[in-house]
Order: structure tokens, then C-alpha cells, then sequence
């Protein structure tokens, strides 16, 4: 048996051999008294190994002790001192036996009892050693009164293991169950923690995903603006046109790097503060000096948006134009409009800011349908909004339009 299969059995094989020493000495003296009788040394024996099986197989060693029982009741066999070591089988079925074990080794408390000290009194071959020819064993013989006190004494010897061992069960069950509560309390911290991670991961990824497409429109646009200035500026002779030429790539270039820096700097898009119109108009206005021909219309009544919804009214307006700009045809028009809600009859507005930008393009496979549309339908679809994109066989051309529909809800 290898080092770890006999190490468990080490205490138990220990306190066997001891019960079968002194059970063998008693075993000697009552082969003594019958002339030969070696009923003692098997008795010995299966004490001892019941006692070695007390706590690995409490079952089994509480079987040893019922079929040790059988042979008194039933074959007259005098009991032995040695015998009490059995009150270790019934604290190991008390303590690690199974329920029906339990219940078993309770049952085997009394039932010993009254095997050893009513039916088989005279059989215990030490004390009839002891105390037969003195006066003390006469007076247990002539008085019933102190055999009583006597077996009710060895009751409580041979009864108070079981209770003791169902005791320390409870204990020991109480002990792993709080063991149990405290590793599932612990587990559900860590998957709350883990959760907060998760979301504190998806909320990083989230403002990496929108810092990206800020800066995506804001460089996007303007470079748009400025690579149209700089191709129209080398044709240029006249020093005046190509000096205002110069003055609105700066501007352009000044522009896009106050708005990167006010999208690095916070984490909401504050762009539309001073003013929605005026932002707007900022837009067209760098598409025209662009080089780029824009026809720009504004209907209904000019309104404050939410913040929210401005900020991604001017992001999507300012892709627009940007794609406009790279994949339209220099010699159609960009066409620029913005339905603001109507007034109703009854009071009120309707909800709905629609901006739409259109071009001519000479492909069907507008390039702007990558990035630059995904990421202006996710603004949108954001806020409660949508976007719809669409291509038109005309005779000029191939009519590209997008068109932002944005909630103004809670507006002023």
C-alpha cells in the first residue's frame, strides 16, 4: 500500500493494536480460568478490528458488533472488559456513518447494555475474577438494587460516545456550511466584481468608439475642405484669390484642431453650445470657400436641439458634407437641406430634424458607404434617430443622397 493509502488508517490501525493487546492479556486470563477455552482470543480479535473500522467503515464495524452480540445471546459466550472499546463504534457510526447507521448505532447503545449487564451480569469473566470469592461479589449476587446502579452506570459509559460523536457531526457540518456560505459569498463578490469589470470595459470601449469617429469626421472633414483648397489653389494666378485661398485652408486646418482638441479634452461633445444654426452655417460655409458649389436651403423654424441631439446633428452634418466633398463631382452642386419641425394646428411641434445632403456622383459604389455612413447610423440610431441612403439613376449622373433624421425631443 502506497504511502498515501496507509497514512489515513494510521490513528485507527494505533488504537486497534492497543485494544488487541489488552484484549489478548484479558483473553490469557480467561484461557486461565477454563482450562483452554480460546474463545477470548477471537473475541479480542474482532473487537480490535471493529474498533480499526470505527471511523473509515462505520458500518461494517457496527456489523461486527451486532454479530459480537448474536454469539453472547445465542452461544452463552462470557463478555469481556475489553468490550467497552466498543463505545468507539458507536461514536464512529454517530459521527461518520450514514443516516441509516446512525440510527443503527443508536438502536446498538441499549441493546448493549442490556446484552453485558441483565441477560449475561455473571458472564463477565473479569469481574467474576475479581470479585467472585470477595465479599463486595456476594452483595452483587444478594442485592438486585446494586446490579441495577451498576448496569445504569455502565449505560451512561457505554451511551455517551454516540451522543458525543452526533454532537461533533453537527459541529463539524455547521463548520463546512459556513465554509460553503463564506466560499459562495466570496464567489459572488468576485463575479460582481468581474461584472463591474466587464462594464467598466465595454464603457471604455464605448468612448474609444465614439472618440474615434469624432475624430474621424472632425480630420475627415477638414482635410476634405483643405485637399479641395489646395488642388483649386495651384491653378490659381491672381495673388488676391490665392492669398483667400491660403486664408481658408488655416482656417480650416485652425478649425479641426481647436474641435480635435475639445474632443480629446472631454468625454461629451459640446460642440453645438454657441448655437445650432450658426454652427451649421460654419459648414457650408468652408465647403463653399472649398472651391466646392453648395446650395444650401433651411426650412421651417430654426430650433435649440437637446444637447445630445445637437452634438450629433453637426457630427452627422459635417460627414455628410465630407463625403460629399470627396466623391462628388466637382462640376454638379452639393445640395445641402434642413427641414426643422413644422408648427401643428393644434400647438406644439413635430419631432423630427430631417438633413439631408445630396450629390452627383460618377460611381455606384459610393465610397462613403463604409465607415463614414456606419459610423453616422450609429450616432443616430443613439438617440432615438435613423438614417436613410439612397442612389438614383439620373440622366446627369448617379444621385447619391443621405438623410439624417434626428429626434429634438425635449428641445427649447
Amino acid at each position: 500500500m502506497s504511502e498515501t493509502g496507509w497514512r489515513p488508517w494510521l490513528p485507527e490501525a494505533i488504537a486497534a493494536l492497543m485494544v488487541l493487546a489488552i484484549g489478548f492479556t484479558e483473553a490469557v486470563l480467561f484461557w486461565a480460568m477454563t482450562g483452554g477455552h480460546l474463545a477470548g482470543f477471537a473475541q479480542a480479535l474482532v473487537i480490535a478490528v471493529a474498533v480499526g473500522m470505527c471511523r473509515r467503515a462505520p458500518g461494517a464495524a457496527l456489523g461486527l458488533v451486532w454479530t459480537l452480540g448474536l454469539i453472547h445471546v445465542l452461544f452463552g459466550a462470557p463478555i469481556m472488559l475489553i468490550e467497552f472499546a466498543l463505545t468507539a463504534v458507536f461514536f464512529g457510526g454517530a459521527r461518520w456513518g450514514r443516516l441509516p447507521t446512525v440510527v443503527i448505532s443508536a438502536l446498538s447503545v441499549p441493546l448493549a447494555v442490556v446484552v453485558a449487564f441483565v441477560v449475561h451480569e455473571r458472564r463477565i469473566i473479569s469481574l467474576h475474577l475479581l470479585l467472585g470469592g470477595s465479599k463486595l461479589g456476594d452483595i452483587m449476587r444478594e442485592q438486585p438494587t446494586l446490579r441495577l446502579a451498576l448496569s445504569l452506570i455502565g449505560l451512561l459509559i457505554v451511551a455517551t460516545p454516540w451522543p458525543t460523536g452526533l454532537v461533533m457531526r453537527f459541529l463539524e457540518r455547521a463548520s463546512t456550511s459556513r465554509v460553503a456560505m463564506l466560499a459562495a459569498e466570496e464567489a459572488a463578490a468576485g463575479a460582481w466584481r468581474e461584472t463591474e469589470h466587464a462594464r467598466e470595459i465595454a464603457h471604455l470601449r464605448d468612448q474609444q468608439t465614439r472618440l474615434a469617429r469624432d475624430v474621424h469626421d472632425v480630420v475627415g472633414h477638414s482635410l476634405a475642405v483643405i485637399l479641395a483648397q489646395a488642388e483649386s489653389g495651384q491653378y490659381l494666378d491672381e495673388p488676391a484669390k490665392l492669398k483667400k485661398t491660403l486664408q481658408t485652408i488655416a482656417t480650416s486646418a485652425r478649425s479641426s484642431l481647436q474641435d480635435v482638441r475639445q474632443v480629446l479634452s472631454s468625454t461629451q461633445d459640446t460642440t453645438m453650445v454657441r448655437g445650432d444654426t450658426d454652427r451649421f452655417d460654419s459648414l457650408i460655409a468652408g465647403v463653399r470657400g472649398s472651391g466646392h458649389e453648395i446650395v444650401a436651403t433651411e426650412l421651417g423654424t430654426p430650433r435649440q436641439l437637446p444637447p445630445e441631439a445637437a452634438a450629433v446633428a453637426y457630427r452627422v452634418f459635417q460627414e455628410m458634407l465630407t463625403n460629399a466633398i470627396k466623391h462628388g463631382r466637382r462640376d454638379h452642386p452639393i445640395v445641402a437641406e434642413r427641414h426643422w419641425p413644422a408648427a401643428q394646428p393644434a400647438g406644439g411641434f413635430t419631432d423630427t430634424l430631417r438633413i439631408e445632403v445630396t450629390n452627383m456622383t460618377e460611381s455606384s459604389d459610393h465610397a462613403g458607404a463604409g465607415r463614414g455612413l456606419d459610423g453616422m447610423r450609429r450616432r443616430l440610431e443613439a438617440i432615438g434617430g435613423h438614417l436613410d441612403v439612397r442612389r438614383r439613376e439620373q440622366p446627369a449622373g448617379i444621385s447619391f443622397s443621405v438623410t439624417a433624421f434626428v429626434p429634438v425631443r425635449g428641445g427649447a
